[in-house]
C-alpha cells in the first residue's frame, strides 16, 4: 500500500497538500481531508466552521482534490483522501479522481461531531454498516485503493466484525483510531487481510513497537504530522522495526 510504513493523518481543515509536503521524505503516505463532498456534509462542515473548528469548504471539492492531489504528484509519498459523504455519487467522483493520481480514497467512518453524525456521515456510518459498504464499493469501482477511517469504543460496534464486511465490499485498508484500546488492532489484523494502519497517540518507539506487535501494517500520526521532527522520530522507529 505505501512504505515507508508510516502515514500521516488527516487533521480537520489542516491537511492539503503543504502539510503533506512538509513531511513528505520521512512518511510513506499522506492522508489529505476530511473533505465534506456533498450537500450534507457540507452543510454540517458550515455549522462546525460557526462554532470555529477549521473545515475545508471548496466551491468544489472534487476539482479542489483534483489539485490538491496534482500538487502532490512528484513528491516522495503516496497520497490519500479522507471524504466524508451520506451520498454515493460525490464518492465516485473522488475516486475516480484519486485513481488517476494513484492516490488512496478514504471512507470517513471516524468524525464524531454532531453536525457530521446527525446528517448520517462520519461515526454514525460504524452503525450503518449497509451504507457505508455501499461508499466502499462505490469508490472501488471506480479504481482507486480503499481505505476506512474507524474509531474503536463505539458502542454496539465490533470492528473485526465490521472489517470483514468491508474487505467484502472492496476495501484494501482499514485505518484504526485504536483510542484507549489498543489491542483491538490485533483482533481486527486477526480478523482480515486487509492493510492495516494504526492510529492514536504514536509518538514513541514503544508506541510504534506495541502497535506493529499486535500485526499493524503500518502506523500514522495525527497532531505530532505538525513537527517534522517528531515524523522523523516515528520514521526511525518503524524503520527499526522492519531490520
Amino acid at each position: 500500500m505505501f512504505a515507508p510504513r508510516v502515514a500521516l493523518a488527516s487533521l480537520s481543515g489542516e491537511s492539503d497538500a503543504e502539510w503533506a509536503r512538509a513531511c513528505a521524505r520521512p512518511a510513506g503516505a499522506a492522508f489529505l481531508g476530511g473533505i465534506a463532498v456533498d450537500d450534507p456534509t457540507r452543510a454540517a462542515a458550515r455549522e462546525m466552521v460557526d462554532r470555529d473548528r477549521n473545515e475545508f469548504l471548496p466551491d468544489d471539492p472534487v476539482a479542489f482534490v483534483d489539485d490538491q492531489l496534482a500538487a502532490l504528484d512528484d513528491d516522495f509519498l503516496r497520497a490519500g483522501v479522507n471524504v466524508r459523504a451520506t451520498r454515493l455519487e460525490p464518492v465516485r467522483a473522488v475516486a475516480a479522481v484519486c485513481a488517476d493520481h494513484d492516490a488512496i480514497l478514504e471512507v470517513n467512518a471516524h468524525c464524531r461531531q454532531d453536525e457530521m453524525c446527525d446528517v448520517g456521515a462520519g461515526e454514525t456510518l460504524l452503525r450503518n454498516a449497509d451504507a457505508l459498504c455501499e461508499q466502499v464499493a462505490a469508490a472501488s469501482d471506480e479504481g482507486a485503493p480503499v481505505s476506512v477511517k474507524v474509531r474503536a469504543e463505539v458502542e454496539g460496534v465490533h470492528l473485526p466484525t465490521l472489517a470483514k464486511a468491508i474487505e467484502r465490499a472492496g476495501a484494501d485498508a482499514i485505518h484504526v483510531d485504536a483510542m484507549d484500546s489498543r489491542r483491538v488492532v490485533r483482533d481486527v489484523a486477526a480478523a482480515t487481510d486487509l492493510f492495516l494502519v494504526a492510529n492514536n497517540n504514536v509518538r514513541t518507539r514503544a508506541d510504534v513497537f506495541e502497535y506493529f506487535a499486535y500485526g499493524a501494517d503500518a502506523v500514522s500520526v495525527g497532531r505530532p504530522s505538525r513537527n517534522p521532527e517528531e515524523v522523523r522520530s516515528i520514521y526511525a522507529a518503524v524503520k527499526e522495526w522492519f531490520l
